[in-house]
């Protein structure tokens, strides 16, 4: 949980670079990539992070610079980045403009739920960390370089002339 709109900015501007960085390194080729019949596809989740900032900010209150819920998932990679590097910038602004610190302590609804501010911007961090996790996975099944994120990726192990580790 945050306790200060500066711990929440600087963490988002870490989190939503790492995510644009992944997003960056899609292909449209790479979009339909599954890992079974019945699962979600690479662009599915790459929209549904860049969605997930409009519709989740919007029910926080904020106006984002997102397309809509509904809008039908583009066939273009850079199409999705640029989608969500623009809402990503936009919530980052929006909380920055419209909340305090004193507002993070208070109880919003959010999904049927009452959850607080500060426990909001945390779940839009944790959701967006957990799919770009599983993108990463159907990123390597797409043949695609997965860049690091917390540390370098096993490809950039390579590109240091490191092997990577077992």
């Amino acid at each position: 949980m945050y306790k200060t709109i500066n711990d929440f900015t600087t963490d988002w501007k870490n989190e939503s670079e790492s995510t644009l960085k992944i997003l960056k390194a899609l292909t449209d080729t790479s979009l339909p990539q599954k890992v079974t019949a019945e699962g979600r596809t690479l662009g599915f989740l790459a929209w549904h992070i860049a969605l997930t900032l409009g519709e989740m900010g919007g029910k926080a209150g904020l106006t984002i610079n997102a397309p809509a819920e509904n809008t039908p998932e583009p066939t273009s990679a850079a199409v999705i980045a640029t989608a969500y590097e623009k809402a990503a910038k936009s919530i980052g602004d929006e909380v920055q403009k419209k909340w305090s610190d004193a507002m993070l302590k208070e109880e919003i609804e959010m999904y049927g739920e009452k959850w607080t501010r500060s426990g909001t911007l945390a779940a839009l961090i944790k959701h967006e960390i957990h799919h770009r996790a599983q993108m990463t996975v159907l990123m390597r099944q797409a043949g695609l370089k997965v860049p690091g994120v917390y540390g370098p990726s096993k490809e950039e192990w390579a590109q240091y002339g490191i092997p990577p580790m077992k």
